[in-house]
C-alpha cells in the first residue's frame, strides 16, 4: 500500500481520502480548516511540509487554480517538501494553461504530475464511483491508476498534460446547457398542461433522455435520489458549474472556439448567483427558468 498525502478535505476531498483510507493506504491529510481534515480519520498533519514527507502520491483537492498555484508552488508548498519521485495529481477543477505550466514546473523539479478532475459530485466521492479525467504521461497514468480505482470507477487517460481538464470543462459545458434545457422543456411543459411525471416518462425513454435528466432531475419528486427532492441540497453547486462555464469560457476565447449556448449557458448561472441562489444544486436553475415565465423563485 501506497504512503499518500492529501491535501484539500472539504465537501470532495474529505470522502476520497477516506476512500483512500478505506482501500489500505498509509493517509496523511492537511486541511486549512483542521476539523475537515479530521472528519476523513487520516492522520492529521499541521502543515503540508509534515503531509507531504515520505509520500509516494500527493493529491490536492482546492477551490481554484490560485489554490493550487499557492500549495504547489508556494514558499511552504508541495514542490519544496514533497520527496523527489513522488506523483503529484491535482483533482481540483482549474484553467487549462494552469494546469499544463503547473505539468511542466513540476517535471522540472524531479516530479512525475496528472491532472484529474472528476464527474460525479458529493455522492460519487462518497460512493468511491467518480469519473476520473486524467492529463498527463502514460508512464504517471499507469503509476496513478490503482489508487484512482479506489476512488472512482471510470478512470479516462484523456492524453498529455491539460487533457483531464479540458475534458472536464467540456463536460460540465454539456452538463450546464442540459440542464438550461431540461428545465425550459418542463417549464413549458407545465404551462401546456403537461404532468411532469408524464413528460419525464416520455424523455427519459426517447431522445431527450440525458443524465441531467435520470439522474439528476430539476423536478421535485420524480428521481427520489436527485437534490431537487431534497430542497435542491447541493451535490454540486451552481457556484460550481458557474466556475466551470467561466473556466469553459476562457478556454473556447484562447483557442477561438465558437460556444452560443456555453456563453448563454454562462450568463443564465451568474444571473443564478447574483440572485443569491449559488449555494443551490445547479438543478435548481429550473426555478429560475419558471421566474422567466413569471414565477417568483427570490
Amino acid at each position: 500500500m501506497a504512503v499518500i498525502a492529501f491535501i484539500g478535505n472539504g465537501n470532495m476531498g474529505g470522502p476520497m481520502a477516506a476512500n483512500l483510507l478505506k482501500a489500505g493506504h498509509d493517509v496523511r491529510v492537511f486541511d486549512r480548516v483542521p476539523e475537515a481534515a479530521t472528519k476523513t480519520g487520516g492522520k492529521v498533519a499541521a502543515s503540508i511540509a509534515e503531509a507531504v514527507a515520505g509520500a509516494d502520491l500527493v493529491f490536492t483537492m482546492l477551490p481554484a487554480a490560485k489554490h493550487v498555484k499557492e500549495v504547489y508552488g508556494g514558499s511552504k508548498g508541495v514542490f519544496l517538501h514533497a520527496p523527489k519521485g513522488a506523483l503529484l495529481i491535482d483533482c481540483s477543477t482549474i484553467d487549462v494553461d494552469s494546469a499544463r505550466k503547473l505539468n511542466v514546473d513540476a517535471t522540472g523539479r524531479g516530479f512525475a504530475m496528472l491532472d484529474a478532475p472528476v464527474s460525479g459530485g458529493v455522492a460519487g466521492a462518497t460512493a468511491a464511483s467518480l469519473t476520473f479525467m486524467v492529463g498527463g504521461s502514460d508512464e504517471a497514468f499507469a503509476r496513478a491508476r490503482p489508487v484512482l480505482a479506489a476512488m472512482g470507477k471510470a478512470i479516462v487517460h484523456a492524453g498529455p498534460a491539460g487533457n483531464g481538464q479540458a475534458a472536464k470543462i467540456c463536460n460540465n459545458m454539456i452538463l450546464g446547457i442540459s440542464m438550461i434545457a431540461i428545465s425550459e422543456a418542463f417549464s413549458l411543459g407545465e404551462r401546456l398542461g403537461l404532468e411532469p411525471k408524464t413528460l419525464f416518462e416520455i424523455s427519459s425513454k426517447s431522445s431527450g433522455q440525458c443524465w441531467a435528466l435520470t439522474s439528476n432531475c430539476p423536478v421535485p419528486d420524480i428521481v427520489p435520489t436527485a437534490p431537487s427532492s431534497h430542497d435542491y441540497a447541493p451535490g454540486f453547486t451552481g457556484d460550481m458549474m458557474l466556475k466551470d462555464l467561466k473556466l469553459a469560457q476562457m478556454a473556447a476565447r484562447g483557442v477561438r472556439a465558437e460556444t452560443p449556448l456555453g456563453s448563454e449557458a454562462t450568463a443564465i448561472y451568474a444571473e443564478f448567483a447574483e440572485r443569491g441562489h449559488g449555494h443551490e444544486d445547479f438543478s435548481a436553475i429550473i426555478r429560475m427558468m419558471k421566474n422567466y415565465a413569471g414565477k417568483q423563485i427570490d
